[in-house]
C-alpha cells in the first residue's frame, strides 16, 4: 500500500446536540445598577460528552460565566450572564456559545431597558 493509498484519519466527529432551555433572557425594564445576572441553562441531549470550548459576548459590558467539565449524556450546565446595568437605554447583546455539539455555535440573546435611577 502506497501512502497515498492509506485512508484518511477522520477528523474528531461532532458529538449530538446541545439543547438550551431558552435562548433568550428579557429583563424587561430594570434600574439603572439594578442586578443584571441571568442563567441559561442546557441539557446534553446527545450519547456523548458536551465540552463548551468558548462562551463569548458580543461586548465587554456582559460576561459570561460556564461549566467547565465536560456535561455527561443527559445532563445539564449552565451559562451565567452577567450585565452591567450601569448605561441607560434600551440594550440587545449576544453570547456565542462554541461546544462540540453538531449544532454549535449556539448564539444566545439578553435584552432589556435600563432606566435611570431616580
Amino acid at each position: 500500500m502506497q501512502a497515498q493509498d492509506k485512508p484518511a484519519t477522520p477528523a474528531a466527529a461532532p458529538t449530538d446536540s446541545i439543547k438550551f432551555e431558552s435562548l433568550t433572557h428579557d429583563y424587561g425594564t430594570i434600574v439603572q445598577g439594578a442586578d443584571g445576572k441571568c442563567t441559561f441553562s442546557f441539557t446534553n441531549k446527545g450519547k456523548a460528552p458536551i465540552v463548551l470550548n468558548d462562551v463569548k459576548a458580543s461586548c465587554g459590558c456582559t460576561v459570561p460565566e460556564w461549566t467547565r467539565t465536560p456535561v455527561a449524556p443527559k445532563e445539564k450546565g449552565t451559562i451565567k450572564v452577567t450585565y452591567n446595568t450601569n448605561n441607560v437605554g434600551a440594550f440587545t447583546k449576544s453570547i456565542t456559545v462554541n461546544s462540540n455539539a453538531i449544532n454549535s455555535p449556539v448564539v444566545l440573546t439578553i435584552k432589556g431597558i435600563v432606566t435611570a435611577k431616580q
